[in-house]
């Protein structure tokens, strides 16, 4: 489930499983669809 948070005066969209952060809603549920819940292999 993806989850919105306010940081620096904008709205985020938070992968629950990972906690990858994103600022586009779609872009974050596409990701959660294909998220593995393993920390991420790049950098937040």
């Amino acid at each position: 489930m993806v989850t919105a948070t306010e940081r620096d005066e904008m709205t985020w969209y938070q992968c629950e499983a990972c906690g990858l952060l994103f600022d586009d809603p779609d872009d974050a549920e596409q990701h959660e669809e294909h998220c593995d819940a393993e920390d991420p292999s790049y950098l937040q």
